[in-house]
């Protein structure tokens, strides 16, 4: 910062006006009187200038006199790279400067969505992305070898160096200084090459040079330190280390563009989006953490992130500005969406495994299990699942508070709780909204309520169907696929719809409700009120119902077979006589899995995905008649999509738990 004017000289652009508003002193006070200088002295040079727009840059205290200024004598401000969210003092001010703005050029899809959540009108936003990341994607510099030499010594290699940046939190001076001292002890544990910039001039930042200076830091064989390095020369610096550490937002998000490996410490930067390059280290008492994530992100290489931009933002920009009236009028219009939920992810996580509770409802058994990151289901918990809303509720909680306790014996960290339900489910609101039969009083209920108050975790409801589809694309035959589609055969018959790698819900919550496909207009009586339903034809309790009316006619057993006079005749029964012969048995499962080829070949003409996965019990019985069905009556055009059985044994359980790993988490370890 402290030679920003000249790097703007170079560029030749003229200044009009220069301003010396920085009151030394590096203290709250003198932040305070530097906003105050700046207030004093800025009227006069507007009224002299009269712009038509201002341009305000992030969220430095500065920039805060500056944009403060220009809304009181009615100047129009655009404010570039608002909405984000960092963990200091810097967020008061960039929102302050958001509230003060009338145009807004935001750098991330979270970013605007904070944006629009904070009242600002949608229509005089632009999401363009950094305008740094222009420079930093075009930087080729086939001689950074010189300028790493330069900085830090002929006797450095590529990728074998440090970069430290690290600037004082003027929330939290006393933690900050703490912090910044247990940095440079790892560093010089660590016995890397490391060029160290000097902080910044806020509040805190004297006693950060104090302990650079106690600890011999400018005079220490493995350091470089230096007060002010030419941007372009530091993108080379950055984009060819092996790792950068400290604070700066530099680290969050210009960083990625090169996935170099940044161990982000404290809480400067804690809300800001992250690249999976990105180790956050939010507390330590000794420098072991530090250096342990030293250990884990020296020398890495990250896929380039391109979060915060593709290149292309100064061309935006500039459109941008031209499409701006200037004679409508100055005041702001106001609308309230709801805010967008971000989460990162610490160095305490990794010494865990990152674990989910997902639940199962049935209907017949209550599951409860810890799925590991992996997919690994660590520990699984069964019981009836009890015929009123109350017992079922009450059991849920009393099941979840025990696996949460015993998470913690298996070194799990629960980061949320994802269930799965039968029936029709608002997500958004974690809402059943009307159940299938099989779960009796269980309309209009919401679960996400009583279960994040007691385990005061976060909590995702959806329908088991969409469940088994988002197992598949995380831990299953789906993974990496944009477009497929998951059938459950089961009890009832259900799925899943995977689209552009999203599951779709449907307007009314309501997609993928495969089972009621018609594929006979004078079929068998469905449970939805309606006939011909491929789930009236071959659902488990669709074949329990012909299995039992070949019971009743003496029909159904052959020999081999026996049904003790205690067990109700059911599905398996039908399958079992079918293997073993019966005629009968066969046809009906024979049409039961035409039925569902036809309702796959309706999904094929329709959704047309790359893959079908039948998942469920009944899966391998069915597979062979429904690609049969495929290649008698799908379009040629679609005969080659493929259609599998799912290997995946807990798809609702996974799929539950998948919820919670994937908004939770970035990075896999």
């Amino acid at each position: 910062m402290r030679n920003t004017y000249r790097m703007i000289e170079q560029d030749d652009f003229d200044i009009n006006t220069r301003l010396h508003t920085i009151v030394r002193g590096e203290d709250e006070a003198a932040m305070v009187e530097s906003v105050g200088l700046a207030l004093v002295k800025l009227p006069d040079v507007l009224n002299r200038l009269k712009p038509d727009i201002m341009i305000v840059h992030g969220d430095r205290f500065d920039a805060l006199a500056l944009a403060t200024s220009a809304a009181l004598m009615n100047i129009r401000i655009l404010h570039i790279e608002g909405g984000e969210v960092s963990g200091t003092i810097d967020d008061s001010i960039r929102h302050a400067i958001t509230k003060l703005a009338h145009y807004h050029v935001c750098c991330t899809r979270s970013a605007e969505q904070h944006l629009i959540s904070m009242c600002e009108d949608h229509d005089r936003i632009l999401l363009a992305g950094c305008p740094s990341y222009d420079k930093l994607l075009s930087a080729k510099n086939k001689d950074y070898m010189s300028i790493i030499r330069m900085w830090l010594g002929d006797d450095v290699k590529c990728k074998d160096y440090i970069v430290a940046l690290q600037h004082p939190v003027t929330t939290d001076i006393k933690h900050s200084i703490k912090m910044f001292e247990l940095t440079l002890d790892a560093l010089i544990s660590f016995n890397k090459r490391t060029l160290v910039l000097f902080p910044n001039i806020d509040a805190g930042s004297k006693e950060m040079v104090r302990v650079m200076r106690k600890k011999g830091i400018e005079h220490h064989p493995n350091f470089r330190a230096v007060k002010h390095v030419p941007f372009d020369q530091f993108i080379q610096l950055v984009a060819h280390a092996g790792c950068m550490i400290g604070n700066s937002s530099c680290g969050v998000r210009e960083v990625g563009a090169f996935g170099t490996p940044v161990i982000n410490l404290g809480t400067r930067q804690i809300g800001r989006e992250t690249g999976e390059n990105v180790l956050h280290v939010r507390d330590a008492d000794t420098q072991d953490k530090i250096l342990q994530a030293l250990h884990l992100q020296f020398g890495k290489q990250y896929p380039c992130s391109k979060i915060y931009g593709d290149g292309n933002a100064v061309p935006r920009i500039l459109k941008f500005l031209k499409s701006i009236d200037l004679q409508e009028p100055l005041q702001k219009k106001f609308c309230f969406p709801p805010v967008k939920e971000n989460i990162s992810q610490d160095i305490d996580h990794i010494l865990e495994t990152l674990s989910a509770l997902a639940v199962d409802l049935g209907g017949t058994n209550l599951r409860v299990a810890i799925v590991s990151m992996k997919g690994e289901i660590v520990k699984k918990y069964t019981q009836f699942n009890p015929k009123t809303y109350e017992e079922r509720i009450n059991l849920i909680l009393q099941m979840c508070v025990e696996a949460a306790a015993e998470a913690v014996k298996l070194n799990c960290r629960i980061l949320g709780v994802g269930i799965s339900t039968g029936g029709r489910v608002n997500p958004q609101e974690g809402i059943v909204l009307h159940s299938t039969k099989l779960i009796q009083e269980w309309n209009s209920v919401d679960l996400r309520t009583p279960l994040s108050d007691t385990l005061h975790l976060p909590v995702w409801v959806d329908n088991d169907g969409n469940c088994a589809a988002m197992a598949e694309r995380k831990f299953g035959q789906g993974k990496g696929l944009e477009n497929f589609v998951t059938l459950i055969t089961g009890t009832g018959i259900g799925g899943g719809i995977i689209h552009q790698h999203e599951l779709i819900h449907g307007s009314s919550f309501c997609a993928a409700e495969l089972g009621h496909l018609v594929v006979s207009l004078d079929g068998p009586d469905c449970s939805c009120g309606s006939h011909g339903c491929i789930e009236a034809y071959a659902s488990g309790m669709a074949l329990q119902r012909e299995a039992k009316k070949l019971h009743d006619e003496d029909l159904l057993l052959v020999e081999g077979m026996s049904v003790p006079k205690d067990e109700a005749v059911g599905a398996l029964h039908l399958i079992q006589a079918a293997k073993l012969g019966n005629a009968k048995a066969q046809s009906i499962l024979r049409t039961a899995g035409t039925a569902l080829g036809l309702g796959v070949v309706n999904i094929l003409h329709t959704m047309n995905p790359s893959l079908v996965i039948l998942s469920g019990v009944l899966a391998s019985h069915y597979i062979h008649i429904v690609k049969d069905v495929i290649r008698q009556q799908a379009l040629s055009s679609v005969q080659d999509v493929d259609v599998v059985v799912s290997d995946l044994v807990d798809p609702a359980l996974l799929g539950a738990a998948s919820m919670v790993l994937d908004y939770t988490t970035r990075r896999i370890h």
